[in-house]
């Protein structure tokens, strides 16, 4: 299948859902400026449509916030409490495409993520890594998996995660701009 720009090999029409095992949903974001701390969302779903025109696809995700690691028990305990996310009053992060096209070799993927009830726009890049057979079933022709990686930065302010905190001298204890990277296999939904 192809686009006005991307061919798209074995491309598949369908629904998807993610496979948690194959994915992840990863964030990093700059401490004291000097350097990076990286961190997951473990309990996280996703329905994927992919249209017929691929330029038509579609993706809904919910993350349950109180899976957040960052392999720290007691700053994800931080993370989890009013200071950030509130996961107790806010306990989904979402996402909702808007739109899908063309950007180069890859996709622009337009959508909404709220977090915290407040929803901005907040554009992805999105690269496939390729549509195949599903070889975890006894006929792999009978079902498909699908790559997709998504990338994308937000400023954590915006959605009222956290304050300005700044220690001696001036140095910003935390970036406001969080890098977010989602790395997907999807499972063609089949019944």
């Amino acid at each position: 299948m192809t686009t006005d720009l991307v061919e798209i090999p074995g491309y598949v029409a369908g629904t998807w859902v993610v496979d948690p095992v194959h994915s992840s949903v990863a964030f990093s974001i700059r401490h004291l400026m000097v350097a990076r701390v990286r961190g997951r969302f473990g309990d996280f779903t996703a329905e994927i449509v992919t249209a017929d025109d691929p330029l038509e696809s579609a993706v809904t995700a919910t993350i349950q916030v109180a899976s957040v690691d960052t392999g720290n028990a007691d700053r994800d305990a931080h993370l989890r409490n009013a200071d950030f996310f509130e996961a107790d009053r806010y306990p989904t992060i979402t996402y909702r495409s808007t739109g899908l096209r063309p950007d180069g070799e890859a996709f622009a993927l337009d959508g909404e993520l709220t977090i915290k009830d407040v929803t901005r726009p907040v554009p992805l890049r999105l690269e496939l890594g390729g549509f195949g057979p599903d070889y975890f079933l006894e006929d792999p022709s009978k079902g498909a998996r699908a790559g997709f990686t998504a990338t994308g930065r937000i400023n954590r302010l915006d959605f009222g995660v956290g304050g300005e905190g700044t220690v001696p001298g001036g140095a910003v204890v935390l970036a406001h701009s969080i890098d977010i990277t989602l790395d997907i296999e999807a499972v063609l939904k089949t019944d």
